[in-house]
């Protein structure tokens, strides 16, 4: 398998013809924080006609996100309000053999789609077409509180559309599945519906990653029931923060490492580092704020403000923030960004540009951040 470099993110801010963001992917592919490199599990080979795995877990696996397995145990998540709940409708596909049958399904939580969660969607690529397994229905399965997305459930598409100049220029796709109808499944029975049910071809997983009832197999067992079934499987290394000081700052736990996660992404946007959130991410961080029924966006002189009931997804700390930018269509004006207890509010660098807004975009706001937290 050929060697891969996990530093580059160029275009993932979206082929505009913006001067902003051809600058914004010139200084992240100048990014070098990041190590994807990619070794084979002992004596593994995976080809074309995909003969599955029959080896061990070899410590010099391939590489992606390990805080992001699936263990299904009832730890609460901490509360955060003021997003909109808009966006909790599902479109789970049918079960069965569906649109994943065939392909190769990169397992964990997607929460961030960060650089960890790309690697994954990479490696499946160079075996098949790639899919996200993930599951929903998690928080009210476990009486979790509700939390807002890192990413808007209707920006996922562009993101995931972002990643496909590395994954062989197809863009991975989603395949959700009920958590009620797995949770209880154990670590086998959850590789038979992967088998059986689903027909997937191959899976690939972190290091760390865990499934089955209260999380009751590891990335070992993973591979070694994929074997039984029939399926290929690899399992990756962590893609690891190679900033030191950061690594200090957002380590979760003992067993944090300093590896990349949606934990560590939620963290810096607790604390606004705009910077640092890109860079996990490979891209900038989008908000999205949709008015609804009573709410409006207000325009006053040069500032828009939105309520934070709008929010569809995970804002960074309150202050005020430089070099950002807010789409007007396709087009984007340079702006700042002041978030205080209850509103987003936007101002414009160039007055005479709020002249492009048009009753829709006071309907829509998109926001992408720069780096500056003042």
């Amino acid at each position: 398998m050929q060697m891969l470099a996990g530093g580059g993110v160029g275009g993932v801010c979206g082929s505009r013809i913006s001067l902003r963001l051809r600058e914004c992917d010139r200084r992240r592919h100048s990014l070098g924080f990041y190590s994807s490199t990619i070794a084979r599990l002992s004596s593994c080979s995976w080809p074309l006609n995909f003969i599955p795995c029959s080896n061990r877990l070899n410590p010099r696996t391939l590489s992606s996100s390990s805080s992001d397995s699936v263990a299904y145990s009832d730890s609460p998540i901490l509360s955060t309000c003021c997003f909109s709940q808009e966006e909790d409708d599902r479109d789970v596909p049918s079960e069965g053999l569906s649109s994943v049958a065939g392909g190769v399904v990169a397992l964990g939580k997607f929460d961030a789609l960060h650089i960890g969660h790309r690697e994954l969607a990479i490696q499946a690529s160079k075996v098949g077409p790639p899919f996200l397994l993930s599951f929903v229905g998690m928080a009210e399965v476990l009486g979790w509180e509700p939390r807002p997305p890192i990413v808007a459930k209707s920006d996922r598409k562009r993101v995931l559309s972002s990643w496909a100049p590395y994954c062989g220029n197809m863009a991975p796709a989603e395949f959700q599945i009920e958590f009620s109808i797995v949770r209880h499944l154990s670590p086998r029975e959850f590789v038979i519906k992967l088998s059986k049910d689903l027909g997937v071809r191959g899976v690939v997983a972190g290091e760390n990653y865990r499934f089955g009832y209260k999380a009751a197999g590891d990335a070992t067992e993973l591979v070694r029931l994929c074997k039984e079934y029939g399926i290929g499987a690899y399992i990756i290394n962590s893609v690891m923060d190679r900033n030191k000081l950061s690594m200090d700052i957002y380590s979760s736990n003992s067993k944090d490492r300093g590896q990349v996660s949606s934990t560590r992404v939620r963290r810096a946007l607790a604390v606004g580092d705009m910077k640092y959130v890109s860079e996990l991410l490979g891209r900038c961080h989008r908000l999205i704020l949709k008015a609804k029924n009573e709410e409006v966006f207000t325009w006053d002189n040069h500032k828009l403000s939105a309520p934070k009931s709008c929010l569809l997804n995970l804002a960074p700390k309150e202050g005020l923030y430089e070099k950002c930018y807010i789409f007007v269509g396709e087009e984007l004006i340079q702006c700042r960004v002041v978030i205080d207890t209850g509103y987003i509010h936007i101002e414009l660098d160039d007055v005479s540009a709020s002249s492009n807004f048009g009753t829709q975009d006071l309907k829509l706001l998109r926001i992408e951040f720069g780096y500056s937290l003042s």
